[in-house]
Formats: C-alpha cells, sequence, structure tokens
C-alpha cells in the first residue's frame, strides 16, 4: 500500500500546484491558473466508469494479471503518457497550447482517477475491516510522500534546471514533467510483484464478450453526450453571464451557478443517451441493473433513506475548506514572495512529514476511540487550521510563521484524511467495492473542486485574508453533519 499510494499521490500535484507555478511563470492569469484545479474533476466523477474497471475484462491482461492489477497497470501507463504529453507542451507558446495543456491534464486526470479507482477497490479486498485504518495510514503516507516528489521534487528540479518566475524556462519545466513520469515506474513495479486479492464475494466480471461490448458502448455514447452537451450548453450560458451578475450584483456567484447549470445538464444529457440504449435494447437493463443500481440500492437498503443521506452530505462536504484553499495555497505563498525553493523544502518537504505523523496519529486514534470521534477531531482541526493562514497573510514573508502554518495545517489533515479514509471504508460492501468506494470519493471532491476553481476569482474580490476566512466558516456544516450522523449510526446499531 505504501508504494501503491505513492503511486497514486504523483499525478495530483502535476495537475494542482506545481501545474499552477508552471502556468504563472509562463504568464497566465491567476484565475485562469486556479480553473485548471477542474481538470482533475475526472476524481469527482470516477464512479460514471468504476463500473467498467469493475466488471470488464482487459484482453490479455485480465488473464495475465488478474481483474484488479490489469486495469492498475492500465491506469498507470495511461497516466506516464498524459503526463509526457504535458511535458511536450509550451503553455506560454499560444491560447491553443494552453488549450492543449488543458486536455492533456484533463486526461492525466482521467488516468489518475482510474488508477484510484483501482487501488481502493485492491485495498479495501486486500485486509480486514479491522485493519483498514492502519491500511489507509499506510496508503496516505505513500500518497504523501508521492506528493512530495511531483511536489517538491518537482520544484526543486525546475530550479536545478533554470527556471524562476522572473526568468520562464520551458526546457526545465519539460525536464522535469519528464522527471515524474520516470517516478510512476515505482507502481509499475509495484503493480506487477503484488498478488491479485481473492474474490471474497465480490461480482462476477463480465464473461460474455457482447455483454462487455455493450458495456463500453454505453460508456461512450454516455461520455460523449456528456462532453457534447457541456460544451454546447457554453455558448448559452456565457450570452447570459453578464445579464445574471448584475441581477445577482456579483459575476463570480453568477459563474458558479451557471457552471453548475451546465454540469447538471450534461450529466442529464448523458442519462437520457444511456437510458435510450437500454429501452432500443442494444443495452440489456440487467446489466445496467448489477453495474450501477444493485451498489447505489445496497448503499440506501443498509442505511435507511434519511441516513443515507445524512451521510452522502457529510461526505461531499468534509473536504470542503482544505480542498478550496489547497487550490490556490502555492499561488498564495508565492505572492508572500516565498521563492519555489522555500515552498518545496518547507511546505512540500516538512510539510509531508508533518502529514504522514498526521495520518498514523489518526490511524490510531481511529483504533483507540472510534473512526466517527476522530473524524469529528479532524473537521474541528481543518476548519481551526485555516484561520492560521489569515495570520501568515498579515504577517507576510516570514519562515517561522510560515513553518508554525505548516505544521498545524498538515498535521490536522493527516488526522482529518486517515480517519475519513477509513470512515469511508467501513461504509462500503465488499459485494460492490469498486462502485461504492467511487461514488463516496467522487462526491467528496466534487463540490469541493467545482468551488475551488472559482478561489483565484474570489481572491481578487475579497482578498486572502477574507477568503481563508470564507474556508473556515465552510467548515461549520461539516461539524453539524457529523454530530448528526454519529448519533444516527449509535441508533442503528442499537
Amino acid at each position: 500500500m505504501l508504494f501503491l499510494g505513492f503511486s497514486a499521490g504523483i499525478p495530483l500535484l502535476l495537475i494542482f500546484s506545481s501545474l499552477s507555478l508552471w502556468l504563472r511563470e509562463a504568464g497566465a492569469e491567476r484565475a485562469a491558473v486556479t480553473y485548471f484545479s477542474w481538470a482533475a474533476l475526472g476524481y469527482s466523477f470516477k464512479f460514471v466508469w468504476a463500473p467498467l474497471v469493475d466488471q470488464l475484462p482487459l484482453p490479455g491482461l485480465t488473464r495475465v494479471l488478474g481483474r484488479r492489477r490489469a486495469w492498475m497497470l492500465l491506469a498507470q501507463l495511461a497516466v506516464i503518457v498524459a503526463i509526457l504529453s504535458m511535458a511536450m507542451i509550451d503553455p506560454a507558446a499560444s491560447d491553443a497550447s494552453l488549450t492543449l495543456m488543458a486536455l492533456a491534464a484533463v486526461i492525466l486526470g482521467f488516468s489518475s482517477a482510474t488508477q484510484d479507482i483501482v487501488i481502493d477497490a485492491y485495498r479495501i479486498e486486500s485486509a480486514a475491516p479491522e485493519l483498514q485504518a492502519m491500511m489507509a495510514a499506510t496508503y496516505i503516507a505513500g500518497y504523501r510522500i508521492g506528493m512530495l516528489v511531483a511536489g517538491a521534487g518537482s520544484l526543486f528540479l525546475a530550479d536545478w534546471f533554470g527556471t524562476s518566475s522572473g526568468a520562464y524556462s520551458y526546457d526545465a519545466w519539460r525536464w522535469t514533467y519528464c522527471a515524474m513520469a520516470l517516478a510512476m515506474l515505482v507502481g509499475v513495479t509495484t503493480t506487477l510483484v503484488i498478488c491479485e486479492p481473492r474474490e471474497n464475494g465480490r461480482t462476477a466480471t463480465l464473461q460474455d464478450p457482447r455483454d462487455s461490448l455493450r458495456f463500453l458502448v454505453l460508456f461512450i455514447v454516455a461520455i460523449g453526450g456528456f462532453v457534447g452537451v457541456f460544451f454546447f450548453a457554453g455558448g448559452a450560458i456565457d450570452a447570459i453571464r453578464t445579464s445574471l451578475g448584475d441581477v445577482l450584483a456579483s459575476p463570480y456567484a453568477a459563474a458558479f451557478l451557471l457552471e453548475g447549470l451546465r454540469l447538471a445538464l450534461a450529466l442529464l444529457g448523458a442519462w437520457l443517451l444511456a437510458m435510450l440504449l437500454v429501452r432500443s435494447g442494444i443495452v440489456r437493463y440487467a446489466l445496467v441493473e448489477r453495474t450501477y443500481l444493485m451498489p447505489i440500492r445496497d448503499f440506501f437498503s443498509r442505511y435507511g433513506w434519511s441516513l443515507a443521506w445524512i451521510l452522502l452530505a457529510l461526505i461531499g462536504i468534509y473536504r470542503i475548506s482544505d480542498i478550496v484553499l489547497g487550490v490556490i495555497s502555492n499561488v498564495f505563498y508565492q505572492d508572500l514572495g516565498f521563492s519555489k525553493s522555500e515552498i518545496a523544502s518547507v511546505v512540500k518537504t516538512y510539510g509531508l512529514l508533518m502529514t504522514i505523523v498526521g495520518g498514523f496519529v489518526g490511524g490510531l486514534l481511529a483504533l483507540r476511540f472510534g473512526v466517527v470521534r476522530i473524524l469529528l477531531l479532524g473537521a474541528v482541526l481543518a476548519a481551526a487550521t485555516n484561520l492560521l493562514f489569515m495570520l501568515l497573510a498579515s504577517v507576510g514573508y516570514d519562515m517561522f510563521w510560515l513553518y508554525v502554518v505548516i505544521s498545524a495545517d498538515n498535521l490536522s489533515a493527516g488526522i482529518a484524511s486517515a480517519a475519513f479514509v477509513a470512515f469511508l471504508s467501513s461504509l462500503t460492501n465488499v459485494s460492490f467495492t469498486a462502485m461504492q468506494y467511487a461514488i463516496f470519493s467522487s462526491l467528496m471532491t466534487l463540490f469541493p473542486k467545482l468551488l475551488g476553481g472559482y478561489s483565484g476569482s474570489m481572491v481578487d474580490a475579497m482578498g486572502y485574508p477574507g477568503f481563508f476566512l470564507l474556508t473556515a466558516i465552510l467548515g461549520v456544516p461539516v461539524l453539524l453533519l457529523i454530530l448528526v450522523a454519529e448519533r444516527r449510526l449509535q441508533l442503528r446499531d442499537r
């Protein structure tokens, strides 16, 4: 799990913070930089193709490696190709290059999310429920080490190759991203040497080639419908953006609402096309029911409708404070005057150590006091530490306060993450591992990432102190939901 966590941690910062600094050095506007965080929305919609990963055998690979390892290897190779594609693009060359960079980042997000689907399923199926907290802590430790390599490592390499905010060098970033692609071989090697987990009651893989083909057609048509509606709706939404901004007295609120509407329309279009295939008999309803509907029905039947919705709401906003802040954190450090080397050494390297410590502390505390109680502790700490960023914003460039803020923020993030991953794992039925955990982890990041894409615009409108205060306030509903969920879970257990 340590090495698989490392492999999963490499791509994320290559879409977020490291790419943000690259784009800023290349001359991209701050708002445009944070919009790039939407390239990682593949993480938030991975439940759409999780059944494909769970059910569809890969010709040749599945027979040799097994269901989980075959998809793991394919996803890791796709991640490597996507990173190398980003390395071949200079975002400063033209607007078209910036668009190509966005496309490559989306492919990286899609491939990385697929890798996460398989690794999460492998983790849950490879150990008993009582070991999931420590499995999660080990996975998070590896994940953070991967983030260290992609975060601090990429910044150190970029500096060493000779790029800076005042002297941009595309070659430096190109070789840096090539090195990140090389680091993914750790995951590839791990996948080739580990054992496939036992079946343990999992749903059977599609054996009929015709069913496999139909399932693949369903997925491609649904994705095509989503992409088509999303882009065609963009023109209509742009036409009313200014008018709605005047009505709401805020162009940022109007943009958020309209982009949410655009996303909903795209999802509706994908669903309608999928239903058309089912109604026409091209795809059997029993296939759709087994792969998409049964995992959802199982969750609601086990927890009941009211408790299930409370749990889903909690999952959807638990990480809102740290994700929304994290999108723009590197730009914030750079705006305060910290160099890439200082950001790499303090925020990434030292911060990693504190996150790993927090992760193992969270895992041990969850074993001792229960997952839900540590979930509450992590939520309190995550919201409270965001207030320290207000202090850093007022102090300005100060290495001592940077260490203080990073210590508190990463320690609390480690505690919260370990408890949250264990909590999600406890909600998962091993018969529907990939699909249910994909739904949970997708929901976990969807709303925070949608909101985080506007973090640059929010900072432009209200300044850093006001923005950090807002991210802390966003954590208050999380605390209330945890308290309600804890009480309902206790009543259910009785």
